[in-house]
């Protein structure tokens, strides 16, 4: 394993993280090789000095794999592994390899192959240039399609197939989202940064028993479950991807259908591992991939998670000067908190709600019935006309929904003082 602390990153390499990174991927770490650059070379990424180290360390622990804690250019790798006569993964490599050792539903395995695509199709070399076609185009002549060209025509060919079949997922996706917002259904997603703990807290809110372990990337596919918050009548939970610094933009391409779940939340639970050293710079991770989605202008909750493994620290609920929370510290492991999670929810939710008066006209039954069915009704009077006087109390998203459905309710709510 090959770690450099570049400077120009702003980022001191998480040495430990890397060393998941590779357990995660099943590999057995025999040597680590840890150093400081500037800028990295064009030809080796690497020094001549610290390659020389590398393959010293190589020769010794007799390792048949290299890997590099950067992202590598299609031509560093090729340079790499013809001087030091093995196999090396950057990165990236590294990341796609875990994805498809973690993938398990038909989505999930679409989504990184069309990632691990796009990453082969950056280093497709000219290494069967001798196999030519014999015949060529129109006359027959010169030399035909090489071997290159044809595998990178069917790598093109097979991009384009799987993305296909991803957007008629996207699709599908699309219309469960439709459906749920029928159903007045709120969507509350869990984003951060991965192994702290999503899964643990998504299986406490919802009771639900999905896969959560100590480990990278333990979560790939989007998991939706009903559960239950104070004041709040339907709310669907949705389990997300774990980010990581720097994370492949192939990946994000290819689960852009997966994110979307993200980006039409009502509100984000972004979860932190508070013992974590470096949380503001895992924070920061995920708040330039959410801004990158799209998703950064979401009302975020911050959940800081596993404060079992702090000393002296209480669970309670930060608020702001308005009184409003902004972050709540739980332990999703002992269940400690998570009282106070659900609080904090229901209050993000109560904090955009729209309070008012209606009047409604028999001829608007059907939208009296549909206030009546969200539960945003709160008090009800009819007077000689048969007009019916309505008290209101919806949040934000409802409102949306149901202006959007009925053209007529925007004009007539009275949003009280």
């Amino acid at each position: 394993m090959v770690s450099l602390r570049m400077q120009a990153e702003g980022w001191e390499e998480n040495v430990k993280e890397f060393e998941e990174l590779v357990a995660s991927s099943g590999g057995y770490a025999v040597g680590l090789v840890t150093g400081s650059k500037k800028a990295p070379e064009a030809r080796f990424f690497l020094s001549l000095g610290k390659l020389d180290e590398v393959a010293l360390l190589r020769l010794e622990k007799s390792a048949d794999l290299i890997i590099l804690n950067h992202n590598l250019s299609a031509s560093q790798e090729r340079n790499l592994e013809e001087h030091l006569k093995c196999k090396v993964l950057d990165r990236n490599g590294l990341i796609l390899e875990i994805f498809a050792q973690r993938a398990r539903t038909h989505e999930g395995k679409l989504q990184v192959e069309l990632a691990q695509l796009k990453h082969l199709s950056t280093r497709l070399i000219r290494g069967w240039t001798h196999l030519e076609r014999q015949k060529g185009g129109i006359g027959l002549r010169g030399p035909g399609e090489t071997q290159l060209e044809s595998d990178r025509r069917l790598v093109r060919a097979r991009i384009a197939s799987v993305r296909n079949k991803l957007l008629k997922i996207r699709q599908q996706r699309s219309l469960g989202r439709q459906s749920r917002c029928k159903s007045n259904a709120l969507t509350i997603s869990l984003v951060g940064y991965t192994n702290v703990g999503k899964s643990t807290i998504f299986n406490n809110l919802t009771k639900s028993g999905v896969y959560a372990a100590d480990k990278l990337f333990a979560t790939l596919d989007p998991t939706m479950r009903r559960g239950k918050v104070k004041g709040i009548r339907n709310t669907v939970f949705s389990d997300t991807v774990g980010f990581i610094r720097q994370l492949p933009h192939s990946l994000i391409e290819a689960f852009q259908g997966t994110l979307e779940e993200i980006c039409g939340a009502a509100l984000l639970l972004h979860v932190l591992d508070a013992s974590a050293a470096d949380v503001e710079l895992m924070k920061d991770s995920v708040d330039s991939v959410l801004e990158e989605i799209g998703a950064d202008n979401i009302r975020a909750l911050i959940v800081y998670n596993k404060v079992d493994l702090l000393d002296h620290c209480p669970c309670r609920i930060d608020r702001d000067g308005d009184g409003n929370p902004v972050a709540v510290w739980v332990s999703a492991e002992t269940g400690d908190g998570m009282d106070l999670l659900a609080n904090a929810i229901s209050e993000c939710v109560e904090y955009d709600s729209l309070i008012g008066k209606l009047s409604l006209p028999p001829a608007l039954a059907s939208l009296r019935a549909e206030l009546y069915n969200c539960g945003a009704v709160t008090k009800e009077s009819i007077d000689n006309q048969g007009v019916s006087l309505v008290d209101v109390k919806m949040n934000s998203i409802e409102y949306a929904r149901v202006s959007k459905r009925f053209k007529e309710f925007a004009d007539i709510f009275t949003v009280a003082s």
